[in-house]
């Protein structure tokens, strides 16, 4: 048995709950912002089938070699717009990411982040970087995105 942590992340967006859960959960706005700095995932490289038992998987590309890291889960938990959980079977028995959506009744939202059964590899500061460049990526892509009516 490989050892397996956890971690948690949180960002505050300037964006509604329902905007920020269709953002995660629809290959046209995923593909602006899967995956750390120096890659790119092709809106044809996302799957999603968003309910309990449905398949969310991705095919990032390394921008400067092409090489490719393919991320497949299952969705265990679909609650628009506040929770969304998924399960990565193939990762040391199964990794699970919940991402919660808190309205902070202000225009802002908190995103959670909750990642359980996380292989070392995973939580290596360099991973965790890797990780936090793609939460900038969301961050940049959000703000881009005209205001809400």
């Amino acid at each position: 048995m490989t050892e397996t942590g956890e971690m948690t992340f949180r960002r505050v967006h300037r964006a509604s709950p329902e905007r920020l859960f269709d953002c995660m959960t629809t290959p046209e706005h995923l593909t602006h912002f899967w995956g750390p700095t120096g890659t790119t995932t092709p809106v044809e490289n996302i799957t999603v089938d968003l309910r309990p038992g449905g398949v969310f998987e991705t095919t990032m590309v390394n921008d400067a070699d092409g090489s490719t890291y393919a991320m497949k889960a299952v969705y265990a938990e679909v609650h628009r717009p506040d929770r969304l959980v998924w399960i990565e079977a193939g990762v040391e028995g199964g990794m699970r990411t919940e991402i919660t959506f808190v309205d902070l009744g202000d225009g802002r939202t908190e995103v959670v982040t909750h990642q359980t059964n996380v292989p070392a590899a995973y939580l290596s500061a360099e991973a965790r970087a890797g990780f936090t460049t793609s939460l900038d990526r969301f961050d940049s892509y959000v703000a881009s995105l005209a205001p809400e009516q």
